[in-house]
């Protein structure tokens, strides 16, 4: 049985929080330069659509989600695990912070491949690192959290050639690890919690900069760790 954890997402309420515009600049700096210039392109997952703005640039841009909150006039609210699309349909098909929701993941990433055209690109971002594990995760809805590696092998299972794979927000790799083990420590709540923590101006303003120097490096090269791994694959023609 195919499964989706749902919960609202924080992007809703706190579209300008700093994870996600540095998430915006990040995402553009490694998927732009393999977008082309597709037709038609499906943006599942688009409650996260503050990082992905840039991508509206580009053809014509059919989002979809499971949660109605996320959706605006003429989006389309459906599962990646059983996408309401034919074959063949997208150039580009894009899910950011989706996968991790979704048992098996090999569904997804099947329904993924399966609605785009021969040629067409998948880009994908998930979480990292199983051991940054947290009730946050529990709480947010995720099965998993992903090493390049595995979510290679994932893709690269459905027949696609994986053409870059990196991680990013790795100048920020030490602030995420100590928030995540202070979130260990802390006692879990009874109800879910997926509020963001409170950055003060300048420490956003440290944050800030520290992506900045990953968006410098990844114009030129893959980060061997981060927060985040994002990944790029062709359907064969």
């Amino acid at each position: 049985m195919a499964h989706v954890n749902q919960a609202s997402s924080s992007s809703i309420a706190q579209p300008d929080y700093w994870w996600y515009r540095a998430r915006s600049e990040l995402l553009r700096t490694i998927l732009q330069p393999w977008i082309g210039t597709p037709e038609r392109v499906l943006d599942v997952g688009s409650a996260d659509g503050p990082s992905v703005s840039w991508m509206r640039e580009h053809g014509h841009r059919v989002a979809l989600d499971v949660d109605l909150d996320a959706l605006s006039p003429g989006d389309v609210c459906g599962s990646a695990m059983e996408l309401p699309f034919s074959d063949e349909t997208f150039d580009v098909v894009a899910a950011f912070d989706v996968v991790e929701h979704c048992e098996p993941e090999s569904k997804a990433v099947s329904e993924l491949a399966r609605v785009l055209r021969p040629g067409g690109r998948m880009f994908l971002a998930v979480p990292a690192y199983q051991w940054a594990w947290t009730q946050f995760d529990v709480d947010a809805g995720h099965y998993r959290r992903y090493t390049r590696k595995r979510l290679t092998a994932a893709v690269a299972a459905t027949g696609l050639t994986v053409e870059r794979s990196t991680y990013m927000f790795a100048g920020t790799l030490p602030m995420f690890s100590a928030e995540r083990v202070l979130r260990k420590l802390r006692k879990a709540s009874a109800e879910p919690d997926t509020s963001l923590p409170e950055v003060a101006p300048a420490v956003e303003k440290v944050l800030m900069g520290l992506c900045r120097w990953d968006q410098r490096v990844l114009r030129r090269r893959d980060l061997p760790f981060g927060s985040s791994v994002v990944l790029v694959a062709t359907k064969p023609s």
